[in-house]
């Protein structure tokens, strides 16, 4: 059985829910029906609609901070909000669009015209999500915020890296450090406002660091950002302060840890075999230890983060 589509109308007059009501179900859509912003924000807890209709003039909580509180909530961040107003001001529809609507129509509603713009939205949004799992099967570090620094969507992985610089409470969006707000709003829209390409984030306690780079612009206020863990330090200089190595010394015993053998760390530093063999022997000495195995575990431990 074909799937229906889902399409949430949030409006407190009882004859624009008629309307749209009989002329949605008639398309062969499924509609779920909210008279007050509160009403649409518990039943999203519950269901999550392909579209949502909102009425932009409602009494309490009117359209706009609805759409805002809708937006935060990662569960439907994805679904497309057309207003409906009876008001044609550029001033009120501008105030929708920065709400995070995607359209609007304006009262009297044509019902055709409200369908095939739905019907729009619907593609535009299932193309955009099918990119997104794709990237998120994919493994790719990607996600996208806006120039205040919130972010806006991310892949698991960036999610899982992202959790150690933002600070934000459950429910609420997820926002970028202070660092990071600021070259977001410095970079201009064609990206030659001179500042880098890539930021860099220390990580307390640790040695690595998160490196920030931006894509590209991918919405008026939607930025595409890639971020990967860094190590702050290059290991071989880790494991020459940490166990009074040479620099030549640090070399071999890092490669040694990558499993190496001594013919191929000859090639890579350019040594003969012979050569390496007397590092070695200077190492195990140095370290304590007798043999590549023993070498080895002492390397990846005093690489491994704190």
């Amino acid at each position: 059985m074909e799937r229906r589509d889902i399409i949430l109308v949030v409006d407190d007059s009882p004859e624009t829910l008629s309307l749209l009501t009989d002329a949605l179900e008639a398309s062969g859509a499924t509609v779920l029906v909210a008279v007050e912003g509160a009403n649409a924000l518990a039943l999203v807890e519950r269901i999550t609609p392909d579209v949502i209709l909102l009425d932009a003039v409602m009494p309490g909580m009117d359209g706009f901070e609805t759409c805002r509180r809708l937006k935060r909530n990662k569960a439907v961040a994805h679904v497309p909000v057309i207003f409906m107003t009876g008001l044609s001001e550029t001033e009120q529809i501008v105030k929708g669009l920065e709400a995070g609507g995607v359209d609007y129509v304006t009262k009297p509603i044509s019902p055709d015209e409200l369908i095939a713009r739905i019907r729009v939205h619907l593609a535009n949004a299932r193309q955009t999500h099918s990119a997104r799992a794709a990237l998120d099967a994919a493994g790719r570090f990607l996600l996208s915020a806006t120039r205040e620094g919130r972010v806006l969507w991310s892949t698991p992985q960036a999610t899982a890296l992202l959790s150690a610089i933002t600070a934000s409470s459950p429910g609420d969006s997820l926002m970028l450090p202070e660092a990071v707000r600021l070259w977001l709003a410095a970079r201009r829209t064609d990206g030659a406002g001179g500042e880098p390409a890539a930021l860099d984030l220390p990580m307390p306690g640790v040695v690595r660091r998160l490196r920030l780079s931006y894509v590209g612009q991918i919405g008026p206020e939607e930025l595409l950002l890639r971020i990967v863990e860094d190590e702050g330090v290059p290991p071989e200089q880790v494991l020459r302060a940490k166990l009074n190595l040479t620099v030549r010394e640090a070399e071999v015993l890092m490669w040694l840890a990558r499993g190496k053998a001594n013919r191929d760390i000859g090639e890579i530093l350019g040594l003969s075999p012979r050569t390496v063999n007397k590092h070695l022997e200077q190492i195990y000495a140095k370290i304590g230890v007798e043999n590549r195995a023993a070498a080895t575990a002492l390397a990846v431990t005093a690489l491994a983060p704190r």
